[in-house]
């Protein structure tokens, strides 16, 4: 898979995250996720952590999404870095990715604070 390939499937996780849709954005998450949230981190199940996502959503409504930077120099594992702005604060946001065929997994998601 070439690196073009990879630029477009990180796509449907910026809009979901943009959008702040905790079911779009579950749909990539693997069976187990690394979350940290703010500070509050664990491993969750794939739905647990779409609650958990869901709730920061709630709480922090997004006003816009973008990625600042991106690590994609393994084909197979991919790190990106966004900021989340939310009425309430800014977030720095670590997504680190698990590309298998052309199944993109998230394995670790964090929304820090700013």
């Amino acid at each position: 898979m070439d690196k073009e390939d990879l630029n477009e499937s990180i796509d449907p996780v910026i809009l979901a995250i943009d959008s702040g849709s905790s079911s779009e954005l579950a749909r990539y998450f693997e069976n187990s996720i690394s979350l940290n949230i703010n500070g509050q981190q664990g491993d969750f199940s794939k739905n647990q952590a779409e609650q958990v996502i869901r709730d920061f959503f709630k709480k922090n409504p997004p006003l816009r999404f973008q990625l600042v930077y991106r690590s994609e120099t393994n084909p197979k594992l991919s790190s990106y870095i966004g900021e989340y702005q939310s009425g309430q604060a800014s977030y720095r946001v670590f997504i680190k990715i698990n590309q298998l065929d052309t199944d993109l997994k998230i394995y670790s998601l964090g929304f820090v604070k700013a």
